[in-house]
C-alpha cells in the first residue's frame, strides 16, 4: 500500500501537523518506507510461534545474589551532622 500526496495531506490536516511544499516529497517517501517495512513483517510465516502476552514471561539469566560492597554506614554516618541509632536526624519540616 504506497501513500499518495493527497493521502499524506489527510494524514497530516488529521494529526494536525504543518507541512511545508519542500517537505512533502520526503515526508512521503518516509511514510512509504515505513509501510513498506510493515508490509515485510507481515509477510513472515509467524504461524509456529506463540505469542508472548508480556515480554517478561522468557526466563532472564540473573546472577547470584550476593554482597559484593563492604558496609560504610559508620564511615559516612561519622560525617552527618546528628546521627541517633544509626539513623541519620533532620530538621523537623512539618508542623
Amino acid at each position: 500500500m504506497a501513500l499518495e500526496r493527497c493521502d499524506v495531506e489527510k494524514i497530516a490536516h488529521l494529526a494536525r501537523l504543518g507541512l511545508n511544499e519542500a517537505d512533502m516529497p520526503r515526508t512521503i517517501e518516509a511514510l512509504n518506507s515505513i509501510l513498506g517495512l510493515v508490509d515485510q513483517m507481515q509477510a513472515v510465516d509467524t504461524s509456529g510461534i506463540e505469542p508472548l502476552a508480556h515480554p517478561l514471561e522468557a526466563s532472564q539469566r540473573l546472577r547470584a545474589d550476593q554482597v559484593t560492597e563492604r558496609n560504610q554506614r559508620d564511615a559516612y554516618q561519622a560525617i552527618a551532622p546528628a546521627v541517633e541509632n544509626g539513623l541519620y536526624l533532620v530538621p523537623k519540616v512539618i508542623e
